[in-house]
């Protein structure tokens, strides 16, 4: 399993503290980690396409399971990757762990990603099909989400779209909300109840590994 970090920023930047130290806390826990500096100020669908690009690089090199782990707008792009990948292929996204992520773009919250990512006037059609809740099918693969009741940046209401799709799609899938915390807090060392999402989604990656070794 290689885990690919994509930290967040709005689209605009990318966030020092969601990148190198949670690639080093998935490699303590034995896992194969990288942080994915994904091209930032710039339209949709150059983000996606430089993780497209980079899962079929991490294929081409040997790794059997690609796993996709995004804070903030870089959870966004970690949903989205996930659910537009192709069904087979070089290019399959085998899990995906969002991080307070950005959901919809639908919604009038977190204007800053949709400014970035799709312009001051993006068409209905393009807010929806940008919207990570739209995407969701039967074929998706499994997801661990995280997000505050707190959150005042992204308020929560991105990761109960997004779990009430996975649902009806009955995906697999786990969804913690702590009541606890503001945007932005990484791996949230300090930050009271949050701090257990990392002890969460490393026995949800341990069983996930498991299950496809076993």
């Amino acid at each position: 399993m290689h885990v690919i970090v994509l930290p967040g920023g709005g689209y605009a930047k990318l966030s020092d503290h969601e990148g190198e130290p949670v690639a080093e806390w998935l490699r303590e826990l034995g896992f194969s980690a990288s942080v994915l500096r994904y091209p930032v100020s710039t339209r949709h669908p150059a983000p996606l396409e430089a993780v497209r690009a980079e899962i079929r690089r991490l294929r081409g090199e040997g790794a059997e399971r690609i796993v996709l782990l995004g804070f903030s707008a870089g959870g966004h792009l970690a949903g989205h990757a996930a659910l537009t990948a192709p069904a087979q292929g070089p290019g399959w996204v085998d899990a995906a762990v969002l991080s307070y992520p950005v959901v919809s773009m639908e919604l009038d919250t977190h204007r800053g990603s949709q400014d970035e990512l799709l312009g001051r006037t993006p068409s209905a059609q393009l807010r929806a099909e940008t919207s990570v809740d739209r995407l969701v099918t039967a074929a998706a693969p499994p997801f661990f989400i995280w997000h505050t009741a707190e959150d005042v940046s992204v308020p929560v209401e991105h990761s109960y779209r997004l779990g009430q799709a996975l649902a009806r799609a009955k995906v697999p899938h786990a969804l913690h909300v702590f009541p606890e915390g503001v945007h932005g807090i990484g791996l949230a060392e300090g930050s009271g109840q949050s701090e257990s999402w990392t002890a969460l989604c490393a026995a949800w990656l341990e069983q996930l590994s498991e299950t496809w070794s076993g």
